[in-house]
């Protein structure tokens, strides 16, 4: 490492005296077979699989060390090669994000590129192979330092490999945007960095790893290191030959990187930079040219750090990652009851899906009712059906289908299904006197410890709670659709809610691995108030004549993941327009009901566009149902008064206690809305725009907090 880049590391690690510090152990063993004196480099923390290995600038520093160390045994000829492995279960997950959060020079940023590349590429230019054995959990900067290796090796254990440095609104900055594409090929490394980061932080298995050529060999996780070093020993005795495919770098490199802005496109239309920076830089890649495209990384993630997008990325890291885990507001643990039992009242789609989530999170009998057998039936087929297609994936084996088929039943008789259960949630229709009625009849036969929980997304709790003998057992549980895919549950607590149903809710919910935050009793919560907002002023806008796609488009440089009328027809004109008469009813000022959209419900339409060009184009019977004003507006215009909306209502929500905190909307957004990680939900893009302050007179957080610290 340089002396210029020993110092900037430095200064790096005096900001960041926190850093849990990674060692590099360097021990050494005699190869099987005759192989030779080996020198095996650990990465470890000191903590166990819990708390993952990173690599902040001491433990740089520390890796640094151990090379030098190795690279003078490799000189004197003292030793045949150089492995390095991580400790059980983890190899390295990468750079320590703590430490990024709290640079503000870009200076400093490019000294974490720098240092990573400096001591990354030693590696290969040892006078000896190296050798990365992939043991567990790889990530980032952990996959990267392989990739500066001779050669590598998987588990086929491995849960988790992946760069989601894009997800996050970086670059894979330690080589993997230069390295990776010369070893596998622009296309499966635009899978990778683009494609699987902007889906969700696709993650990789140790097998894929070695379809796709990143690692060279794949071994059992039980003997992984034995079987690893065997094989090392033969490569180093000349015994075994590794042989790669040659890198096609002609029109298909150039037609992977158009893929791969196609992908950039479609997922963050051009709001964000980090997926631009690194296709440009694997464009810049396909001449091998490795030491200019070191450099393009390093000044990508130094503009990268010191930009917002990034900041707010991390912000939505640590809402998902931390304040998840700890939801504000929940009452202590220790006061929730055990379940044993889960009814559902109702055995329709979202009643089927939830049944099935019970049964497979929690592994306790669940039990459906409905208004007559044929429904439950239904309902229950369409469970044991959903099983079996688990069992075609292989994610459960014959055994666990068998036991979780046999745990989902129906029954008409609610005091026959519900007299022994301990939750039941209702997932009927959404109107106030039909949940009523089902809570009336489900109070007289459950056990008076049952907790009694509604999946509405919009009607009050309290008003459903007040005829009963016990309200203070009914909360709100709204999952949203699809139940399997996004992660958030508002818990809503009612009036008269009692700590101990409520504590078991929040227990309930992390058994159901969901994403559980605490929302008071306010019309539609919280997600569905603010798409509810923001959609009314597109739909109003095209109710005054802005032409329909006009107005679609408006939001697109937010980078959400669906334009309005998409989410609209995801949601359901019909729900959408029953939530939002909802929330006019409770917010008559603010909240209009679309006359328009009436109409479309009134005529059964269920889409508003049309394919049959390939491109969505407006229904010409749903225009045919339209009465618009001749007032248009711009897609500009139309952006501001929807970000307007939405600011505004956040902070209303605010002042009346819908949550505790912006970071519990946002958490709800991302969660909920699937809104990404750029925007930190909503409020840094709110704030960063200055649409807060403009619209209510305050930022809803603190400068620094999803933003460069000034």
């Amino acid at each position: 490492m340089s002396t210029t880049t020993a110092e900037l590391l430095k200064g790096a690690a005096e900001l960041f005296p926190d850093e849990v510090v990674t060692s590099a152990h360097v021990r050494h063993l005699d190869l099987p077979a005759g192989g030779g004196r080996f020198a095996l480099i650990t990465l470890d923390n000191g903590f166990d699989h819990t708390k993952p290995t990173t690599l902040g600038p001491q433990s740089l520093g520390n890796l640094d060390r151990a090379i030098d160390q190795v690279e003078a045994e490799a000189a004197k000829g003292e030793i045949t090669g150089v492995g390095i492995t991580g400790k059980p279960f983890v190899f390295a997950v990468g750079a320590d994000l703590k430490g990024v959060e709290v640079i503000r020079r870009r200076e400093d940023a490019l000294a974490i590129g720098k240092g990573g590349h400096d001591i990354f590429r030693r590696l290969s230019s040892l006078a000896v192979p190296t050798f990365a054995y992939y043991n567990g959990a790889a990530m980032g900067g952990g996959v990267e330092v392989g990739l500066h290796c001779t050669y590598r090796t998987v588990s086929r254990a491995i849960p988790a490999f992946s760069l989601p440095e894009v997800f996050l609104g970086l670059v894979p900055g330690w080589g993997g945007c230069t390295l990776l594409p010369n070893l596998v090929g622009a296309d499966r490394a635009v899978s990778v960095i683009i494609e699987n980061s902007l889906n969700q932080n696709r993650q990789l298995k140790g097998e894929q790893v070695h379809e796709l050529g990143i690692a060279d060999a794949v071994f059992d996780g039980a003997d992984f290191l034995e079987q690893s070093l065997l094989w090392t020993s033969a490569v180093l005795r000349g015994e075994l030959e590794v042989v790669r495919p040659d890198v096609d770098r002609g029109e298909a490199w150039d037609q992977a990187v158009a893929r791969g802005r196609g992908i950039a496109d479609a997922k963050v239309h051009g709001a964000a930079p980090a997926a631009y920076r690194a296709l440009d830089i694997i464009a810049a890649a396909k001449n091998g040219d490795l030491g200019q495209g070191f450099d393009a990384e390093d000044e990508a993630l130094a503009d990268l750090i010191m930009g917002d997008e990034l900041r707010s990325g991390l912000y939505a890291f640590n809402l998902v990652n931390k304040r998840a885990k700890r939801p504000a507001g929940a009452p202590d643990k220790s006061l929730a009851r055990p379940v044993t039992k889960v009814g559902v009242v109702g055995a329709g789609l979202m009643a089927s899906q939830l049944a099935l989530l019970f049964a497979r999170r929690l592994e306790v009998p669940v039990v459906l009712t409905d208004i007559d057998q044929a429904r439950i039936d239904k309902g229950v087929g369409y469970v044991h059906e959903e099983i079996d297609k688990l069992l075609l994936k292989g994610r459960v084996n014959q055994d666990k289908a068998n036991r979780l088929k046999a745990l989902v039943t129906g029954a008409a008789d609610k005091a026959e299904a519900f007299s022994d259960a301990d939750f039941v949630i209702e997932a009927v229709f959404e109107e106030m006197g039909v949940k009523q009625q089902v809570f009336a009849e489900v109070e007289e036969v459950v056990p008076e410890h049952a907790v009694l929980a509604t999946n509405t997304s919009s009607l009050s709790v309290t008003e459903m709670a007040s005829g009963l003998k016990h309200p203070e057992r009914v909360v709100g549980f709204h999952f949203f659709n699809p139940v399997a895919v996004l992660p958030l549950l508002e818990i809503v607590r009612a009036e008269r809610t009692d700590d101990a149903s409520l504590a078991t809710a929040f227990a309930v919910a992390k058994s159901l691995k969901k994403t559980a935050v605490l929302v008071k009793d306010a019309p539609a919560f919280v997600v569905n108030r603010v798409l509810t907002r923001f959609l009314g002023e597109v739909l109003r806008s095209i109710d005054e004549g802005t032409p329909v796609e006009v107005a679609d488009r408006a939001l697109a440089p937010l980078g959400l993941p669906m334009s309005p009328i998409v989410l609209l027809e995801l949601v359901g004109p019909a729900v959408a327009h029953h939530v939002a008469g909802t929330l006019h009813a409770a917010f008559p000022d603010r909240f209009a009901v679309s006359e328009n959209l009436g109409r479309v419900v009134e005529a059964g339409k269920r889409n508003l566009y049309v394919h049959d060009s390939g491109k969505p184009e407006l229904d010409p019977e749903v225009a045919a149902l339209f009465e618009t004003g001749d007032t248009a507006s711009t897609e500009e215009q139309v952006r501001e008064r929807a970000l307007n909306a939405i600011a505004q209502e956040i902070r209303l929500m605010l002042d009346e206690g819908v949550v505790a905190e912006a970071q519990d909307v946002d958490l709800c957004l991302i969660t909920g809305a699937g809104w990404p990680f750029h925007l930190g939900g909503i409020t840094p893009y709110l704030d960063r725009e200055g649409v807060s302050e403009r619209v209510t007179g305050r930022r809803f957080l603190e400068p620094g907090a999803a933003s460069v610290p000034r």
